[in-house]
């Protein structure tokens, strides 16, 4: 008897010491394309289902999702390409003529984007069952990211749950609005402008125009259009939805893409979480044999140069292709370049070159001494936390800013480039 007693103590004791642990049914909805987009929205589905939550995951993106428990994968299928869209529009046949640009024009290309995406992934069959889904108490959360696609806040409403945003853009100023927090133009640049906390005045005064003219943009020719969208997929339903404007108002938090260092400062409240680096590991992944071997006997180091997914080496015009193989050819390190066509004629023997590159665990190797980069958040934030020196050819929207403010903290090489 005394020995049941002494079991049945320890059996009480371990218990206690456990912790509890409560698994919710998550809605998450990243149905927007984009691969670098992509990179931080799989980071955290995947850890919310190894934390025991039962995951639901609609996405533009498919991966291999065979070893996750409790995961529902729904792939937005075909995969849409919305650069197509974009040119169509402004007559844009290469993406390296963004560079000229103006931003009420970058607006306008992402109203058409945010459009032509969340239509495409709002009529797939799938996604179709999740709306009509009879069972209105089949989940606890909703996840959703906040670029362009808000017309899924109305499953919000549908399933009667809490709302949370994910911006995998960063920290842009009209998410501070919809948190009821007020970002001053004087001192809380655009994010698409090349300024940080220090303007002068003329710059404070393009600043204020811009952010206004964004305001005014978003409310009487972007959300009516998502509003439209909302009326087609949605309007069937036995609820009443609220116009766009006042469902991102009713987000419970926003976990932003953004870091501090790496930023400008700004007003803030608790339900706006700065999760910037997120997607990168603490422990890189083995490289690929090949590249290995290329960066370990690199006598004099490797420079590793990547454009991103969306800016292609591809496409870049044949003049500036040869003037950076010319220069290339020309240096003892070795350069690893991102290059869609590996078919590159008159190679030079110290450049390698593939269309897809492990880049966190490239710049995770000690052997590499520069990264030149397009200024994409997701490799400025990888540079910055392997201390690779960054040499910064920014193309449009937000990669400005970020060399722009990084140059001034000391934590990159910055130049403007323009083809």
């Amino acid at each position: 008897m005394e020995f049941l007693n002494f079991v049945l103590s320890a059996v009480t004791l371990i218990c206690l010491s456990c912790p509890l642990i409560e698994s919710a049914r998550i809605l998450a909805i990243f149905a927007f394309p984009g691969k670098s987009h992509f990179m931080m929205t799989r980071s955290l589905v995947t850890e919310l289902s190894h934390r025991g939550h039962e995951v639901t995951f609609i996405t533009g993106n498919k991966f291999d999702s065979s070893k996750l428990e409790n995961f529902t994968q729904i792939a937005i299928e075909p995969e849409y390409d919305f650069w197509k869209d974009v040119q169509a529009d402004f007559g844009s046949t290469n993406i390296f003529e963004l560079t000229s640009m103006r931003l009420q024009d970058f607006l306008q290309m992402l109203l058409i984007i945010g459009k032509t995406t969340t239509d495409h992934a709002l009529k797939q069959p799938k996604v179709q069952e999740i709306i009509n889904d009879p069972d209105n108490n089949k989940y606890d959360l909703l996840i959703v990211e906040q670029f362009y696609q808000e017309a899924f806040l109305a499953l919000g409403l549908k399933y009667n749950v809490p709302v949370i945003a994910m911006s995998t853009l960063g920290y842009e100023n009209h998410m501070s609005q919809q948190f009821g927090v007020l970002s001053p133009f004087s001192f809380v640049p655009h994010g698409f402008l090349p300024f940080d906390d220090h303007m002068s005045f003329f710059e404070r005064m393009e600043n204020t125009f811009l952010s206004l003219y964004e305001d005014l943009h978003r409310e009487f020719v972007y959300f009516p259009i998502q509003d439209e969208l909302i009326q087609k997929y949605f309007s069937h339903l036995p609820i009443t939805i609220p116009p766009v404007s006042q469902m991102e108002k009713n987000l419970s938090a926003i976990l932003l893409n953004s870091h501090a260092p790496l930023t400008t400062t700004r007003p803030t409240v608790p339900g706006m979480v700065f999760v910037g680096g997120m997607h990168i590991k603490k422990v890189p992944d083995q490289l690929p044999e090949d590249i290995k071997h290329f960066i370990e006997t690199a006598e004099h180091g490797v420079i590793y140069f990547s454009l991103g997914s969306n800016v292609k080496s591809s496409e870049m015009p044949k003049e500036s292709r040869e003037i950076f193989l010319d220069v290339f050819s020309k240096l003892k390190q070795r350069v690893i370049w991102k290059f869609e066509d590996e078919n590159i004629p008159k190679l030079p023997p110290n450049v390698m070159v593939k269309k897809w590159m492990p880049q966190p665990d490239i710049l995770a190797h000690q052997n590499v001494k520069v990264f030149i980069t397009h200024g994409g958040l997701f490799g400025t934030q990888e540079g910055v936390y392997n201390a690779v020196p960054m040499l910064g050819m920014p193309f449009y929207c937000d990669q400005v800013r970020i060399f722009f403010v990084c140059c001034k903290k000391k934590n990159i090489f910055y130049f403007v480039y323009s083809i």
